[in-house]
């Protein structure tokens, strides 16, 4: 038999559309933002009795729901794990991003992203992209003023577009376990285009990786037999 647990109503809702409390968004700092399923699913799922819930939102409802979430203030965010399955999920998740203007410290671990280039965090200083599915350099957000940036677990097959982290503060870069740790002489590839880099995958700046690198194409790979 299946019986409706007291809380099966209010488990698609967000948190903003509770009543009587006044939490806002930078006071969060694990945010569940994955949507519900959208209507035509729950239909499917035959779960249209949560629809009671939902209602025609009006302008003036939609901007107390904007200036509640309040994402414009938050200074540190951990918006990993959402499990974005749909479409309109990531669309919900990008159009956070979008408003993230004050964020420093961010963490978007394991959420299958593959293209972030049209978002901008001018103030982010530290950025955790672990575990996505990232395959180039030029798709991660833009970050003028990152200082430590975690890209392990990604799929970075070559190290073009690296550069484009010359201009600014970065001291700390992560790529384990990406295909581009592969390369010939990955060290002083690296540290030839970021020249202020403190840092590599955990292990500080040594004098061998200042010297000339010998190979002048990004993409010759070693073999591993």
């Amino acid at each position: 038999f299946f019986f409706k647990l007291p809380s099966d109503s209010f488990k698609y809702l967000g948190w903003c559309d509770l009543e009587e409390h006044g939490v806002r968004g930078n006071q969060l700092r694990c945010p569940r933002v994955r949507e519900g399923p959208s209507e035509e699913e729950l239909f499917f799922r035959k779960e249209e009795h949560t629809l009671k819930r939902r209602k025609q939102v009006t302008d003036t409802e939609k901007w107390e729901k904007r200036l509640q979430e309040n994402w414009e203030n938050c200074a540190e965010l951990n918006l990993s794990f959402q499990d974005l399955g749909d479409l309109y999920q990531v669309e919900n998740f990008k159009r956070i991003l979008r408003r993230l203007i004050r964020v420093e410290k961010l963490w978007l671990v394991d959420n299958s992203l593959t293209d972030l280039s049209a978002i901008r965090l001018p103030r982010c200083r530290e950025l955790n992209v672990n575990k996505n599915h990232f395959t180039s350099f030029k798709q991660l957000p833009k970050i003028p003023q990152i200082q430590h940036l975690s890209l392990a677990e990604n799929n970075i097959t070559t190290l073009s577009g690296i550069s484009d982290f010359r201009h600014t503060p970065l001291e700390s870069l992560i790529l384990k376990r990406n295909p581009c740790e592969f390369q010939e002489r990955y060290r002083q590839l690296v540290f030839s285009n970021l020249p202020n880099l403190k840092m590599l995958d955990g292990v500080p700046k040594l004098p061998e990786d200042c010297s000339p690198p010998a190979v002048r194409f990004f993409y010759r790979m070693c073999t591993i037999l």
